[in-house]
């Protein structure tokens, strides 16, 4: 019992060494001492940044480094891993199925087909790619609960039916844009962009992913009991003065406002909704009171530490979504295989 009263707190000490690791790893050598020597410089470049938009001339290479690019670019991974992670413990929740991953209403296949549309358009910028991802990504995920309540019904498992129709429609609509795109330029840049990078992150890109996470993250925190009695059913909900299908929505609608910020900015990263909620529930229970703070920190702390094995173990990067996809799917093989173990014993 100590030991699970403390987990949460041994969570945020690991993640502070594995990002003080981060900052040290990676093809350009970093001095510990450098790194605190440039933390303490960090308030006047975010001022300089803010209010100018310019960086202060004063810093050395060993600053930019680590200010302007392992900084923003750890910081990141860290959001991004917390906001997948609390979309698919919520995903879990609400679907009451742990199997259940955050992209079910075809969130990331919308984000994707968005963000290959952005990069096909003639004159198109980053910035649009990221919007067209986030738009298609929202679209996708409405257009699967407008279908589930036109058929008449608010059975879950008609909701991830129509997710499976939405996705295998943007999954078609993203093939057809690779078959159109120039093969020497749109299609590269398509192909990458689906595995996953944080190769583009900065500050900027540290901000527009902060606020809708740290607001869904939030949003979700107060929700926390109310999930845990929308896991024992309608019945059992209505009983005691919650309403499910309007909490249900508003839950899913927070979980895929998440899962399309993260997915337009980074691209696709795959598994880590699924496995991490799933290998946390194992340790905590079902309890959401405690799956949901601690398994955001634990996704943060994945993707932190697939994100510094994608720049320090080879000459060149590797995608943040093929070490996920690398490292989550033996992960949950292996925890499948216990829970049948467990059944059967």
């Amino acid at each position: 019992m100590v030991t699970r009263r403390l987990l949460p707190i041994q969570c945020i000490g690991v993640i502070t060494a594995t990002l003080f690791i981060g900052l040290c790893a990676g093809r350009f050598a970093v001095d510990p001492s450098d790194i605190f020597s440039a933390i303490q410089k960090l308030p006047s470049v975010l001022t300089s940044l803010i209010l100018t938009g310019l960086v202060p001339d004063d810093l050395s290479q060993e600053d930019r480094v680590i200010l302007l690019i392992r900084f923003p670019r750890l910081l990141t991974a860290l959001i991004v891993g917390a906001g997948l992670t609390v979309s698919g413990a919520v995903y879990q929740g609400v679907f009451r199925n742990p199997l259940v991953s955050p992209d079910i209403l075809g969130v990331a296949s919308g984000c994707m087909f968005g963000a290959a549309m952005g990069l096909v358009l003639p004159g198109s910028s980053w910035l649009m790619v990221q919007i067209l991802a986030f738009v298609c990504g929202l679209f996708a995920a409405c257009a699967a609960m407008f279908m589930a309540k036109r058929f008449g019904s608010n059975s879950l498992l008609l909701m991830i039916m129509t997710g499976i129709i939405v996705g295998s429609i943007f999954g078609s609509g993203l093939t057809m844009l690779k078959a159109l795109a120039d093969p020497y330029g749109e299609l590269p840049a398509i192909v990458f962009w689906l595995m996953g990078s944080l190769s583009v992150s900065s500050w900027s890109t540290v901000a527009q992913l902060a606020i809708p996470v740290v607001i869904g993250y939030g949003l979700i925190h107060a929700l926390r009991y109310r999930l845990n009695v929308l896991c024992l059913g309608d019945q059992q909900s209505r009983s005691l003065g919650i309403e499910p299908t309007r909490l249900r929505l508003v839950l899913i609608v927070i979980s895929s406002f998440i899962v399309a910020s993260c997915v337009a900015t980074v691209g696709q990263v795959a598994w880590i909704g699924l496995v991490v909620p799933h290998m946390v529930r194992t340790f905590t229970g079902a309890d959401n009171m405690r799956l949901i703070p601690i398994s955001t920190a634990v996704g943060a702390l994945f993707l932190l530490l697939a994100d510094s094995v994608a720049r320090a173990s080879f000459t060149m990067e590797i995608p943040i979504g093929v070490v996920t996809s690398l490292v989550g799917a033996p992960l949950f093989a292996f925890l499948l295989f216990r829970f049948r173990q467990g059944g059967t014993d």
